[in-house]
Order: structure tokens, then C-alpha cells, then sequence
């Protein structure tokens, strides 16, 4: 089998799944070096004190021996050129799929409001962009398979957001340059500040500032562990989307499913990354058999045969769910980071699922479809916080300011009320502070 088989009526058999889903949560948030932490921290505090000069040292050591200085900000040229030789195909995907996520993204914008008390307070809420925005793209095996989606999902929600100022990283080739797919695609959505550096000192550079990268105020975009790690240990200095693992799909599926696209869609999952997961909740005891098969089959033709099948043995199942509710408790339960209905009357399910990060109802939406074009993010949370974290969105680019402008009746009458609850809590400045607009009345 390429992946354990489940019985989801065996009690025993969910305490083997639940088991290894704590052990990959732990390991995605563990490179199995102990010292990660103490050398991301060590990386971070030189980016702080010597800026580009540290920025320089580490692309050096571990992505262009022969960077410099002089590599690290991308000329708006060097963009344009890349823009420009684009051919006209791949100019009309980018940008429809950048259509497709602002689309998506504009249903999100939150507004201003305000309320009116009798007495003529009046309360509210403001909403702003942040002033200045940092995204991370991968570089993506060595540069050479370029993430232009990663880029898309972090650039187009930050700028419907209103974002002014978008600063894009991503990790330096061998000979110092950015392959050009990134270059066109930023250059296509009118970004003009790119710059060559990954991992934690890229990190670094967005918070403390490096050479001509002026610090930025929110943090997006996935990484690998460093950059995971270097974003939560600098939490506080600035914002950031969230804390992300590797990637994970759930499927529930009924007699209606076709074996052949289940396991075209776990697989999908597998070959990112060998701590990626695919599971598949599933009705029918005579489809297991056949997905098993078409497993091994299809996983067989793949130019990532070897990480996709690791990836199945170690997190990948294939679990029998006596009925489609058992079904939807057990993916509530896991809160994948993507989650499939593979079934007939896949939208009745919906109101029953409420732990995912995003959810792909019907035989005709393939997670692919929202990790490249439909327009939904594809930044989500990983690893079982979709129980209480969203993906990003335009949200992760804005704040929110609370606005009170009292009358003087109510600044009056209220100022008893909080000078008792503030002497309850010894806070005699607080009181006093109150009580000083009830003076102003000549009271």
C-alpha cells in the first residue's frame, strides 16, 4: 500500500491517525536541529546591527558566492526588461489570475462605521492600510521553478488593501539574479521594489531595514523553517500573516468520488514536500482498493515520484468513515489546510464544515484550481490551526483604529462609573482623569 488504510469505526485505528498527525505537527515546527532557533536569532541580530553588510555576507554563503552589494535591489530596468519578454501567453495568465485573486480579494475590504448615541456620543471604526508591506517568495529549487502564484496571493491583497509601499524578496540564484518569471510577473502588477535575499537574513531585512529596503510594518508570505521561525521570533516588531508548516490536504469522498482524480488531488499535496499530508475520508470500502492502486500509479510518473511517495507513507492515509457526518467531525477535527468534498451534494456538507482553510466543494474543484487561478487565497492555515486561524487576505494588510468622540453629557455621567471601577482596580490617576470632565461641568 503506498499509504496505511484506516478503519474510522475502530477507535483504535483514529488513535493511530490522531498519533501521527501530532508527530507531523511537531516535526513541522522542528527541523530535528535543535539549534535552529539560537541560529536564526544569531542571523536576525546581525541583519539588525550591520544592515546590508550582513544581508550580503549570508547570500554568499549559502545562495551566490559571488553576490554584491550592487545585486541586492533589482533595477526598475532590469524589471521592465523582464515584463517585456514575457511571451504574450504567459502575460495573459498572470494577469487574469491577478484579476481572478482581486476580484476575490475586493469582497473582503472592511468599512469604516460609526453609531450615534442619544446623548450625542458618537462611536466607530476606521479602517487603514498599513503604510508599508514586506512579501516573501521562495525561491524555489534553486530559482529555476519559479513561484509566481506565492507572489500573486501576497502582492494583489496587499495592494487592494491600499498598501502604498510593497517590498517583494526572494532568494538569490547562483550567479546573484532573480529568475525572470518573478521579475515580469512583479513588473506586471507595478511593483518596483525587488530585492535578492531569502531565509532568516531576508527576514531580517524586512523588519530592521537593509541598504535601500526600508523596514516594513507587516511580513507575508510561506518559507521554509528559517523563514517560519524568523518570522515568530520577530512577532511584536512587526505583523506577519501567520505561522505556516508544510502542505496538507483533506478529502472527503462518497461512492460518487472517482479514484482516479482522489488520487490525483492527494498527490497534488505529496509531491511538495516530504512532511506534506494527504488523507482521504472516504464512505465506500469498495473504492479503497482502487485509489490504493491508482496511488502507486500514478505516483510512478512523476518527476517527483520518489518525495510523493515518502510523503504517502509517512502522512499520507486513506481512512474508512462509516457515514458522510463521521466524515465531516473527523475533517473538523484535522482542520486541514485544504479540504475537498468529493461528493454528489458536496454543498450540503458546507454548514457542517467549519475548521479549514479553505474548503473546495463539488467533483469540479480541484485544489490546484485555488492554489493557481480561481482567486481565493492560497496562504492558509497548516497543521490544525485553521480551528482558530484564517488564510491571508486583505485583512492581513489592514488596521483597525477604535474611535470614541464623548458628548459632555455622557463624559459627565459616566465619569462616577469610571472613577468606581478604576479606584477598584488602584488606579487613582484614571479616576481622577474621569472625574476632571465632570468638573467642567461645575459639579
Amino acid at each position: 500500500m503506498p499509504c496505511i488504510v484506516l478503519d474510522g469505526s475502530r477507535e483504535e485505528d483514529l488513535r493511530r491517525l490522531r498519533g501521527m498527525l501530532a508527530q507531523r505537527r511537531d516535526m513541522g515546527l522542528d527541523s530535528g536541529d535543535s539549534g535552529i532557533e539560537e541560529k536564526v536569532r544569531a542571523i536576525l541580530a546581525d541583519v539588525k546591527k550591520n544592515g546590508l553588510e550582513a544581508v550580503v555576507k549570508y547570500n554568499r554563503k549559502f545562495d551566490s558566492p559571488s553576490f554584491t552589494p550592487q545585486m541586492f535591489r533589482v533595477s526598475k530596468e532590469a524589471l521592465q526588461k523582464a515584463a517585456q519578454e514575457l511571451c504574450c501567453t504567459d502575460v495573459g495568465v498572470i494577469l487574469e489570475a491577478a484579476e481572478n485573486i482581486r476580484s476575490f480579494h475586493r469582497e473582503q475590504k472592511e468599512k469604516a462605521w460609526f453609531i450615534n448615541r442619544p446623548d450625542g456620543t458618537i462611536l466607530g471604526q476606521v479602517v487603514n492600510p498599513v503604510r508599508r508591506a514586506g512579501l516573501y517568495v521562495p525561491g524555489g529549487k534553486g530559482g529555476e521553478t519559479p513561484l509566481i502564484s506565492s507572489l500573486l496571493m501576497t502582492a494583489v491583497p496587499a495592494m487592494v488593501a491600499g498598501v502604498k509601499e510593497i517590498a517583494v524578496i526572494t532568494p538569490a540564484r547562483a550567479d546573484g539574479s532573480i529568475n525572470p518569471f518573478i521579475l515580469g510577473a512583479a513588473a506586471l502588477l507595478g511593483i518596483s521594489e525587488v530585492y535578492a535575499c531569502g531565509s532568516a537574513w531576508g527576514i531580517g531585512a524586512l523588519v530592521y531595514g537593509a541598504g535601500e529596503l526600508k523596514p516594513v510594518d507587516v511580513i507575508a508570505g510561506p518559507g521554509n523553517l528559517w523563514v517560519t521561525t524568523a518570522k515568530r521570533l520577530v512577532i511584536g516588531q512587526v505583523g506577519i500573516d501567520m505561522i505556516a508548516g508544510p502542505s496538507e490536504i483533506a478529502i472527503i469522498a462518497d461512492s460518487s468520488a472517482s479514484p482516479s482524480t482522489l488520487a490525483a488531488d492527494m498527490l497534488g499535496q505529496a509531491e511538495h514536500d516530504p512532511l506534506a499530508s494527504s488523507i482521504c475520508l472516504i464512505t465506500d470500502k469498495d473504492l479503497i482498493n482502487p485509489l490504493c492502486a491508482e496511488l502507486k500509479s500514478q505516483c510512478a510518473e512523476l518527476p517527483r515520484a520518489k518525495l510523493a511517495a515518502e510523503s504517502l507513507k509517512n502522512w499520507g492515509a486513506v481512512v474508512y468513515m462509516p457515514s458522510l457526518q463521521d466524515a465531516c467531525a473527523l475533517a473538523n477535527e484535522i482542520a486541514p489546510e485544504h479540504l475537498e468534498v468529493m461528493c454528489d451534494h458536496a454543498m450540503e456538507l458546507l454548514p457542517h464544515l467549519h475548521a479549514a482553510g479553505s474548503i473546495f466543494l463539488g467533483h469540479n474543484s480541484a485544489e490546484a484550481l485555488g492554489d493557481y487561478f480561481a482567486g481565493p487565497n492560497h496562504v492558509l492555515p497548516t497543521m490544525g490551526t485553521a480551528r482558530f486561524a484564517s488564510g491571508l487576505g486583505v485583512q492581513t494588510f489592514m488596521t483597525r483604529s477604535n474611535v470614541i468622540c464623548s458628548s459632555p453629557v455622557f463624559a459627565q455621567y459616566a465619569a462616577k462609573h469610571v472613577a468606581r471601577l478604576a479606584r477598584l482596580e488602584g488606579l487613582e490617576a484614571h479616576a481622577r482623569s474621569a472625574e476632571a470632565r465632570d468638573k467642567k461641568s461645575g459639579k
